[in-house]
């Protein structure tokens, strides 16, 4: 009888443990929705905003999940969570190590920092190597065209008024939904084929993931061209190039770009941006002159 007695308690406990973890995650998330701003995503403000921080439906997009799902999760239904969608939920709301961890306990899912948190965080050694490389642009992007991390001549390099909104946390997505005359890309036909053959072949290593598959679907869904090259089935890995950018302040810029491995970020490259004839060096010379004014 002393068992059954203590079994039940234990449940009751556990169970008043949920109920009570479910409204403190609905809170969690909201508080950490309503200090990232649309411009912190790289999204424009838009009209009639009641709050400073973003909508329950930009959360659901930048995160690749369902508007309905991220709505029950931060109404604390007692919907299940995968790693997978936390870890695109933390992202988007630029949630820390400490955030991330609580984010997953209040979510009831097995926390492991060392599944993302090493995989897909930069750390002090990697932003410093970048740092040293301006005023040449360098930038951290997964399989995925996430933007994890850019030095200042990067940021000075999409700074003008044809890349408003460039850095959207997922390159990719922005290059296809920028109206075609302010894509910074000036030979936009050849480079964004060259782009989704390397995300293809980023994706055959996550096909099945929620996060993978709506960025995949809402690609499709908003953009012909990307439905077009994204249906050619091919697939490249990365490699050197050059890139002709524009930009309104100092015009046309020729890059040669080239990707390197860093080690212990599995699928994450540094790219990194080399004038390629001395008009464009002096022109991100000159970029680099314009920051400080």
């Amino acid at each position: 009888m002393g068992d059954v007695t203590t079994m039940t308690a234990t449940t009751r406990t556990a169970g008043a443990t949920h109920h009570r973890r479910r409204p403190e995650l609905a809170a969690f998330l909201r508080s950490r929705r309503a200090r990232v701003t649309p411009a912190d995503a790289g999204m424009p403000p838009g009209l009639r905003r009641r709050t400073p921080g973003l909508r329950r439906e930009e959360v659901a997009q930048l995160s690749g999940v369902g508007v309905t799902w991220y709505t029950w999760l931060e109404q604390g239904r007692p919907i299940n969570a995968s790693a997978q969608v936390l870890d695109a939920v933390a992202r988007t709301l630029r949630l820390d190590q400490p955030e991330r961890e609580h984010l997953y306990h209040l979510a009831e899912v097995p926390y492991a920092p060392d599944r993302q948190e090493g995989a897909e965080r930069v750390g002090p050694e990697i932003q410093g190597i970048i740092d040293a490389l301006d005023p040449r642009p360098a930038v951290v992007y997964n399989a995925r065209y996430d933007v994890l991390a850019t030095n200042p001549g990067y940021r000075d390099l999409f700074a003008g008024h044809h890349t408003k909104g460039f850095e959207l946390r997922n390159v990719l997505w922005t290059l296809f939904i920028l109206p075609e005359p302010d894509c910074p890309l000036v030979f936009r036909d050849s480079e964004l084929p060259l782009m989704v053959a390397q995300l293809r072949g980023g994706y055959g290593r996550h096909v099945g993931e929620p996060a993978w598959e709506s960025f995949i679907h809402r690609l499709l869904a908003s953009s012909d061209y990307f439905t077009e090259l994204w249906e050619s089935g091919n697939v490249l890995p990365p490699g050197p190039r050059v890139k002709t950018f524009r930009h309104t302040a100092v015009g046309e810029v020729r890059m040669t770009s080239v990707s390197l491995s860093i080690n212990g970020m599995p699928e994450c490259r540094i790219v990194a941006y080399t004038p390629d004839d001395e008009a464009s060096r002096e022109r991100i010379e000159a970029l680099r002159d314009l920051r400080g004014r």
